[in-house]
C-alpha cells in the first residue's frame, strides 16, 4: 500500500503546482456503452483524442470507483500499452507526453455508479437515465470534472432489448447486432462540460417537428401517454422559435431531443441538446390548466445558450446560467400568456426574495451558496433591471456578443457586464453593487419598476383587504383582474357569493381553496367545481364538499368516481380515502380500495404517488405491514426527497406506538 501511494503521488507531483489545463487538452472523447440494469452495471470502450500542451510525464482522467483494463496509447499510427494507476477517484496515465503532440488513449472500464447514473424498473420494464448536475459524470463515465475543460463527447450503445437510446448531438449509427442487439452512436461537432453528457434508456415514442431555422425538435413520450404528447409539449415549437429570434444567436447544437424520465432528481436538465425532464410532467388537457410544463420547458431550452454554450467558471457565477435561463423562461411566458403574467410572476419573485431577506438568509448574488431563489430570480431580476436601465436595443446587443465572444468557453459575471457597458456606453458599477453584489435584494427599486411598467401590478397592489376591508365586497363585484380577485378570496374568504362563481379559472379554484365550510346558500354552485377542468380544484371541492355535506357524500362520490387527476393520482388517492371514511357508501369493495391505496406505496409507482399513498395511510392510521416495509425501502431511495419523507414518517409511525 505504503509503495502504490507513493507511485501516485509521483504520479500527480507535476500538477501540484498548476492545473492539468496547463498541460493537456481532451479535444473529443468517443464510447460505446452497455448497461447490465439488474446490477446497475455500466462498462464499455473509451477513445479520448488530446494534445499536450506542456510536455508532462503523467495525466489523468476523473473516474468514481472504476476498474479498468485493455489501456493502450496511439500517437502517430503506433499503438502500445499505457502505464496508469487508479489513485483518489482519478485514473493518471505515464508516459513522456511531448508538447505539441497528438495521441488517442483508449481503454476498456466497468463501473457500478452510486449517483449519477440510475437503474428503475417502470411498468415491468428497465429504464435507465443520468444526471451530472455539476461534476458527478465521472461516475459512470471516465471524463473531466473541472466545469471548465470542454470536450466534444459521442456517445455509443449496445441494446439487446430493443429500448430506445437517447443521447446527446445527432444519431449518426444504426446497426442490427447478432442476438437481436443494436449499436448506436450519436455524435456532437461542438465541446461541451462533462456534466452536460447524458444518455436515457427507456420505452418511448416520438413526435418530430422543425423549428423555423431548420434544427430538428424531438418530443417523446411513453406509448401509453399519446393522449398527453400535445398538452405537454404546448408552445414547444412556438418557444424554440421565439427564443432563437429574441436571443439573437443561433440555436447552437445539431438538434433539440426532450424525454420524460421516472422519478427525476428535479424538474429537469438542461443536457447539451437532450433535455431530461421529470414525467410528473406529462399531463393531459386538464393537467396542463394546473400544472403544465410551460415553464421548465422554457427554462431548459434557454439553458442551451446559457449554461450549456456559455459555461459559468465557477459557482460564483452560476447566477449567469440559472437566472439567464430564467429569464429567458419568463420572456417566451411573456409571449405566450401576455405581459400581466410577465409581470404578475415578477412581483411573485420580488416578494419571495424580500421574505428571505426578512429572514435573515438573503446573500449576494455572488455567493456560490446562495439558495435556488437567489440565484435563479434574483438572477432573473438582474436581467429585467438591467434591460429596463440600458434599453431593449442596447440590452439585445449585448447579449448577442456576449454570446458570440465566449461561445464554447467559460464565463463570469465581469464578462457579461463588460459587453453591457461597452454598447451602453456607461459604467455599471453602481448597478453591479446594487443589484448583484449587495447581500439584500434591492426590493424597494424592484416594486418600483414593477409600478412603473404595469398599470395591472398598480391595481393588483390596490386591491388589500388587510388595510381596506370596506371595499373588499366592491373589488369581487366590479372589474379587477382575476389574480386581484384572488388576493381578496384569500383574505376574506366570507366575501364569496355565488355572482363571484361567475367569475374566470383562477378565481374558482381560489373558492375551492379558501372557501373550505361552504354555506348552504352557496352549496349549488360550489357542486359545479367538480366539473371544472382543474385537478386542484376538483380534489379541493370534493374533500369541502363532502366534509360539509355529510348527507350527499355518496352523490359526491359517485360523480368524482372515474377522476385520477395527476401522475400522483391526487384526485384518485383522496377519493379512495373518503370512501373508505364513508360506511354507508357500499358501492365498492373497501378491502380492495384499501389494498388499492395501499399498493401505491409499491417503489414502482412515482415518488410523488408513493408520498401521497404514505400520507392518506397514516391520516387514516393504517400503514400496515406492507406500507411499513415499502416505508422502510423507500429510506434508499435515489431521490432525496423520498428519503427524508419516508424517515420523517417512520419517526412519526414510532412516535404512535
Amino acid at each position: 500500500m505504503k509503495k502504490l501511494l507513493v507511485v501516485c503521488l509521483l504520479f500527480i507531483s507535476v500538477f501540484s503546482n498548476a492545473q492539468q489545463t496547463d498541460y493537456v487538452d481532451y479535444k473529443s472523447a468517443k464510447t460505446y456503452l452497455g448497461i447490465t440494469p439488474d446490477s446497475s452495471k455500466v462498462y464499455g470502450k473509451v477513445w479520448y483524442n488530446l494534445e499536450i500542451l506542456k510536455s508532462t510525464d503523467s495525466i489523468f482522467l476523473d473516474a468514481v470507483d472504476m476498474k479498468f483494463d485493455n489501456v493502450y496509447i496511439r500517437t502517430e499510427g503506433d499503438k502500445e500499452s499505457l502505464d496508469f494507476r487508479f489513485y483518489d477517484d482519478k485514473i493518471y496515465f505515464k508516459y513522456p507526453f511531448e508538447k505539441e503532440k497528438k495521441y488517442t488513449i483508449f481503454f476498456d472500464y466497468i463501473a457500478y455508479p452510486k449517483k449519477a447514473m440510475y437503474f428503475l424498473e417502470r411498468n415491468d420494464e428497465w429504464q435507465v437515465w443520468t444526471q451530472g448536475q455539476g461534476k458527478y459524470t465521472s461516475n459512470w463515465l471516465p471524463s473531466i470534472d473541472d466545469v471548465n475543460d470542454k470536450i466534444i463527447f459521442n456517445i455509443g450503445f449496445i441494446d439487446c432489448d430493443l429500448d430506445t437510446f437517447l443521447s446527446n448531438g445527432v444519431q449518426s449509427l444504426s446497426v442490427p447486432l447478432p442476438d437481436n442487439c443494436m449499436k448506436y452512436q450519436y455524435n456532437m461537432q461542438k465541446p461541451m462540460s462533462s456534466y452536460l453528457v447524458a444518455f436515457v434508456v427507456g420505452n418511448y415514442e416520438v413526435k418530430k417537428e422543425i423549428s423555423k431555422s431548420g434544427i430538428p425538435l424531438d418530443f417523446y413520450y411513453y406509448p401509453e401517454d399519446s393522449l398527453k404528447v400535445e398538452p405537454t409539449y404546448r408552445y414547444s415549437k412556438r418557444m424554440f422559435d421565439f427564443l432563437e429570434e429574441e436571443i439573437g444567436f443561433a440555436y447552437p447544437w445539431q438538434n433539440y431531443k426532450q424525454v420524460p424520465v421516472h422519478d427525476f432528481l428535479y424538474a429537469g436538465m438542461e443536457n447539451t441538446s437532450c433535455t431530461i425532464f421529470s414525467d410528473a410532467f406529462m399531463v393531459d388537457d386538464i393537467g396542463f390548466n394546473d400544472k403544465s410544463y410551460v415553464n421548465v420547458n422554457a427554462h431548459e431550452l434557454a439553458h442551451q445558450w446559457f449554461g450549456d454554450l456559455v459555461t459559468a467558471t465557477s459557482g460564483e457565477h452560476h447566477w449567469l446560467q440559472e437566472g439567464f435561463a430564467t429569464y429567458y423562461a419568463l420572456l417566451a411566458e411573456r409571449d405566450i400568456f401576455g405581459d400581466n403574467h410577465y409581470y404578475f410572476k415578477l412581483y411573485e419573485s420580488a416578494v419571495d426574495l424580500g421574505r428571505q431577506d426578512l429572514a435573515g438568509d438573503g446573500t449576494s448574488l455572488l455567493n456560490a451558496k446562495s439558495s435556488s431563489l437567489t440565484f435563479y430570480q434574483r438572477g432573473a431580476w438582474v436581467l429585467h433591471a438591467l434591460r429596463s436601465l440600458v434599453g431593449e436595443d442596447v440590452f439585445k446587443k449585448a447579449v448577442k456578443a456576449y454570446l458570440e465572444k465566449h461561445q464554447f468557453k467559460n464565463v463570469e459575471t465581469s464578462d457579461f457586464i463588460k459587453e453591457v457597458e461597452r454598447f451602453y456606453g456607461k459604467s455599471l458599477n453602481m448597478f453591479v453593487d446594487v443589484w448583484i453584489k449587495r447581500k439584500n435584494f434591492p426590493v424597494d427599486a424592484a416594486f418600483g419598476l414593477l409600478q412603473n411598467e404595469s398599470t395591472f401590478i398598480n391595481e393588483y397592489l390596490m386591491v388589500d383587504c388587510q388595510a381596506k376591508t370596506s371595499k373588499c365586497k366592491e373589488y369581487l363585484r366590479y372589474y379587477v383582474s382575476d389574480e386581484a380577485k384572488v388576493k381578496v378570496i384569500s383574505q376574506m374568504p366570507e366575501l364569496v357569493t355565488n355572482d363571484t362563481f361567475k367569475h374566470g379559472f383562477k378565481v374558482r379554484q381560489a373558492i375551492s381553496q379558501y372557501v373550505r365550510q361552504i354555506p348552504k346558500a352557496l352549496k349549488e354552485n360550489y357542486e359545479t367545481l367538480l366539473d371544472d377542468k382543474s385537478y386542484v380544484t376538483i380534489e379541493n371541492a370534493l374533500y369541502n364538499l363532502w366534509n360539509t355535506f355529510p348527507e350527499d357524500r355518496a352523490k359526491y362520490l359517485s360523480k368524482t368516481r372515474n377522476i385520477v387527476g395527476f401522475n400522483d393520482k391526487n384526485v384518485r388517492l383522496l377519493w379512495i380515502a373518503l370512501n373508505l371514511n364513508t360506511p354507508f357508501y357500499q358501492a365498492d369493495n373497501k378491502q380492495g380500495l384499501f389494498e388499492e391505496l395501499v399498493s401505491y406505496t409499491d417503489e414502482r409507482y412515482n415518488a410523488d404517488l408513493r408520498m401521497n399513498a404514505f400520507n392518506y395511510l397514516n391520516l387514516m392510521n393504517a400503514c400496515n405491514d406492507t406500507c411499513k416495509s415499502n416505508l422502510e425501502k423507500a429510506k434508499s431511495h435515489h431521490n432525496w426527497r423520498m428519503v427524508k419523507f419516508a424517515k420523517d414518517m417512520s419517526e412519526k409511525l414510532e412516535n404512535k406506538k
